[in-house]
């Protein structure tokens, strides 16, 4: 058995305990203190790292790094029209991710929530997570052979007269929105979930008609949680370059330059992971005007 502690470590616990029960500030500064310094060193310090990297140089012969202030790795990724493609093309297949995501998802909460029997209600949105409990390169492979020549989607079309899309950019695109979708979901199933029934009620005894119940009641109150949707689904496919390659044919994005480029030249890497982080917070700043930070 542990000896008990002696009367005046008893003593030294209750006024440390009271001194932090009268205290809340300094006991709730106690309990964020690590948080916080993994959040400053390991995150923000790594981030810093790589942004101050993308200054440095390669030896061209050696391609060693060379720690020498240099704003050519920036210059490059603007005046290079290759670069400035991929950096385009990224952006472009993430807000489109996102749009696909906001379009399928929004029905599909729009039953879990409102038309579905409550009891059904909790399985559904079970349903809708078993995706996620799968490993990525699983699925992403499934879709591989989903999107191969003479897989399902040649085999479903062929009667249309009509092939699967192959790979490259839409299979993509594809691939990434079944991946992120429930990050969709299940932000809008929260929101209409907790839509009041009255609201809709009133609208339907002042005459209005479904769409424009939609439009003037359902739309405004479920926009921050799709907006907070968008902030998973928009981050997660501007990062993700394991689907492009393996789905995405010839395909580049961001990330798979930044992959070429680790061994070869680890400035020019830094430089372009600075990319999605600056995109990233900028969309983050869109989003917080909508009040979809809050929704998270």
């Amino acid at each position: 058995m542990t000896a008990p502690l002696p009367a005046a470590g008893r003593t030294t616990v209750r006024r440390l305990a009271g001194l932090l029960h009268r205290r809340p500030r300094l006991r709730l500064s106690l309990l964020i203190t690590a948080p916080l310094l993994w959040l400053a060193v390991l995150y923000l310090g790594s981030l810093g790292v790589l942004f101050v990297s993308a200054f440095w140089t390669t030896d061209s012969f050696t391609s060693e790094v060379v720690k020498t202030w240099s704003t050519d790795n920036f210059h490059d990724l603007l005046t290079t029209p290759v670069f400035r493609e991929v950096i385009l093309r990224s952006v472009g297949v993430a807000l489109a991710v996102t749009a696909l995501c906001a379009v399928i998802a929004f029905p599909l909460a729009f039953y879990t929530a409102r038309v579905a029997r409550p009891r059904w209600r909790p399985l559904l949105v079970v349903a809708i997570l078993t995706p996620l409990w799968a490993s990525y390169l699983v699925k992403v492979y499934a879709w591989r052979l989903i999107l191969s020549e003479g897989g399902l989607a040649d085999w479903m079309l062929k009667p249309f007269g009509l092939s699967g899309p192959g790979f490259g950019l839409p299979a993509a695109v594809l691939t990434l929105t079944y991946l992120w979708l429930p990050y969709m979901i299940l932000p809008i199933h929260t929101a209409l979930e907790q839509l009041p029934s009255g609201l809709l009620d009133a609208s339907a005894d002042l005459g209005a008609r479904p769409s424009r119940t939609f439009r003037s009641v359902v739309l405004p109150m479920v926009l921050p949680s799709v907006a907070a949707g968008s902030v998973f689904t928009f981050s997660l496919s501007l990062g993700d370059y394991i689907t492009v390659q393996i789905v995405g044919g010839k395909t580049q994005l961001i990330g798979n330059l930044v992959y070429s480029n680790i061994e070869l030249n680890q400035p020019m890497a830094a430089a372009l992971g600075t990319v999605p982080v600056v995109v990233i917070v900028l969309y983050l700043l869109a989003m917080r005007r909508t009040g979809a930070l809050s929704s998270l």
